[in-house]
């Protein structure tokens, strides 16, 4: 019996058309431009604006269609819709029901998956495991997160990392090989408190003083955060390498959560991979969190060839963090 692998079959994406620049932020914190790339790499991030749209599920909504567009897929062949986000539009009710809803995916399941900025690599594992189990032929993954709902503007450590995005990736069945090779996933509750928003769940719900003392906005102790986002995806990223008996002359993409330049560049420098097979765009975007790596394979698609080694790694709040190894499966 031939082997079923799960391999992504298109891609779509959408950013916000507003774009809060470098300079811009100037004007409200006590930063600069040159201080901002030469710490991050980010130059402008895009924020979505009421008049544009309101929540999540207007840029999963967004990318999910762009993606529907250019493939020429029937939403209603759609087995099943994962929306992976930080910022979902509401608690309890599933940002991927109304999603999956207002795309036409009318046969398919849907749900929320949250692991911070790790949120789409582990949504890879999870629709990779529902093709590979033969029962589902269409999961379409998306990445979306509205950052700038959760972000203070007068918090320098936060503020000018941070944007909001949606990229989206439909995976279905393969017999030539293609598609997700092998992943390696982690998690540690060490990170529980280094970066977070701490009010608005079960255990500070929100409330006239929560609001007050500002307890709904993501804080982060960046210097641990660094620290530990650097090693994790060196780590994972040489993991897989190793693990699949790869060279760096065998990986033709490394696809990197965009949290910070710097965490790219040792994370690329851990494998030996020069600039060139970098996939970067964090800095017309800044960290959309659960967007970045659906972003970028929008953003680089065209770079891509059926057949190329891609390794993906991602570090997350929690913590959460890991590396997937995928061949891609079709030329744009």
């Amino acid at each position: 019996m031939t082997k079923i692998t799960a391999a992504i079959s298109a891609v779509g994406k959408f950013v916000p058309k507003y774009a809060l620049t470098n300079k811009e932020l100037e004007s409200m914190v006590d930063t600069n431009d040159e201080w901002i790339t030469t710490r991050t790499g980010i130059k402008e991030r895009r924020i979505l604006k009421k008049e544009e749209g309101v929540g999540t599920s207007y840029m999963a909504i967004k990318a999910a269609q762009n993606l529907l567009e250019k493939s020429n897929i029937d939403p209603k062949e759609i087995d099943l819709v994962i929306v992976a986000t930080a910022t979902p539009d509401m608690l309890v009710a599933s940002t991927a029901a109304y999603t999956a809803t207002e795309i036409g995916a009318v046969n398919a399941f849907s749900y929320d998956l949250q692991a911070a900025c790790s949120s789409f690599l582990f949504g890879m594992s999870t629709a990779a495991s529902y093709i590979e189990s033969g029962r589902y032929k269409k999961v379409l993954l998306i990445g979306a997160d509205k950052m700038s709902s959760v972000i203070d503007y007068t918090d320098r450590a936060t503020c000018i990392i941070f944007g909001d995005g949606a990229g989206a990736a439909l995976f279905e069945p393969n017999t030539e090989g293609l598609g997700l090779q092998d992943e390696y996933l982690r998690s540690d509750g060490i990170g529980r408190n280094f970066l977070k928003i701490h009010a608005g769940g079960s255990i500070t719900p929100a409330s006239e003083e929560s609001i007050k003392n500002g307890q709904h906005f993501i804080t982060q102790e960046g210097r641990t955060v660094f620290k530990y986002a650097v090693s994790s995806m060196a780590d994972v990223s040489e993991k897989m390498l190793t693990r699949n008996n790869l060279t760096k002359d065998d990986v033709d993409w490394l696809v990197p959560h965009q949290a910070n330049n710097r965490i790219i560049e040792a994370t690329a420098n851990r494998v030996g991979l020069d600039a060139e097979k970098v996939m970067v765009n964090i800095h017309k975007y800044g960290n959309t969190t659960s967007a970045t790596l659906p972003l970028l394979l929008a953003d680089y698609e065209k770079d891509l060839k059926k057949g190329n080694n891609l390794i993906f790694a991602a570090f997350g709040g929690g913590f959460t963090w890991g590396a997937i190894y995928l061949k891609w499966a079709y030329n744009s």
